[in-house]
């Protein structure tokens, strides 16, 4: 009777302690990746980079980003866009996937198979156009929200756009992008992936010695609205999002340029 039980109990313990080892191993592996992610990086230009609420800020190759592993996607992703990265390639689009410099590990992308919701870039694709290295990158999980498909194919498009427009206009700008993340009322997969109830986008230029700011909050639905009809003041979405956008300014411009919402500077032919 008692080689009966011994014999299962053997194998849940044998598998239990591969189990363990596995997890042991992955995270020896990952380490030196978790590391470099932490350090800022050349083309990742960090003096313009928002406060993170989540204490894990990942700097890639192109763009830096604050993980929010509760949320299971980035509270803001930030990068520049200059001139010269504005263009078109035909590159074949790569497989989504998780982000191993994300200590915490970011989402599966079958969080979002089946789930009604497109896996909306944050730092687009689009932006990244330059080199397939920095095109790739933008395939990790943790760069991706979920978007309803009429939103990510519509208004949201239409500004991302519209960003590529001043950036080749203002000779470059710095984007920062994310979802207000307030709660986890409606979410997706087994992961509990939050789905946003509205996203923003702050654009800032400092081109020909003029300092100017614009900040967008869309609701999280289709719409045919004019984009200035979206335009706010960075200092409402730090309301919202207990996120500061650009601490390294100087105060005095700082202050100027969030409390404004006027977007007459801005070209939006």
């Amino acid at each position: 009777m008692k080689r009966k039980y011994t014999y299962p109990l053997l194998v849940v313990l044998f598998m239990l302690a591969y189990l363990a080892f596995e997890k042991y191993a992955n995270q020896k592996l990952d380490a030196p990746i978790i590391e470099a992610g932490a350090q800022e990086k050349e083309a990742t230009n960090t003096y313009f980079l928002p406060t993170s609420t989540t204490g894990q800020v990942i700097h890639h190759n192109y763009y830096s980003l604050s993980y929010s592993e509760p949320h299971e996607q980035a509270e803001w992703v930030g990068y520049e866009l200059k001139k010269s990265q504005v263009v078109n390639s035909d590159f074949k689009r790569p497989y989504f996937e998780i982000d191993p410099a994300v200590k915490t590990q970011s989402a599966h992308w079958r969080n979002y198979k089946n789930s009604g919701y497109d896996r909306g870039h944050l730092c687009p694709a689009g932006d990244r156009e330059f080199s397939k290295e920095a095109y790739d990158e933008t395939f990790f999980t943790s760069n991706i929200t979920p978007q309803r498909h009429d939103f990510n194919a519509g208004v949201w498009n239409r500004l991302e756009q519209k960003v590529r427009y001043w950036a080749k206009k203002y000779d470059g700008v710095f984007v920062v992008t994310g979802g207000v993340l307030k709660d986890k009322s409606t979410s997706i997969g087994t992961e509990k992936v939050t789905v946003p109830s509205s996203f923003f986008k702050i654009i800032y230029d400092r081109s020909g010695g003029n300092t100017r700011m614009i900040a967008f909050l869309m609701d999280h639905k289709q719409s045919d609205a004019p984009l200035y009809d979206f335009v706010t003041s960075v200092d409402e979405i730090e309301q919202l999002t207990g996120i500061d956008f650009f601490p390294k300014l100087d105060d005095a411009i700082e202050q100027k340029l969030e409390t404004s919402s006027d977007y007459k500077q801005w070209s939006f032919r």
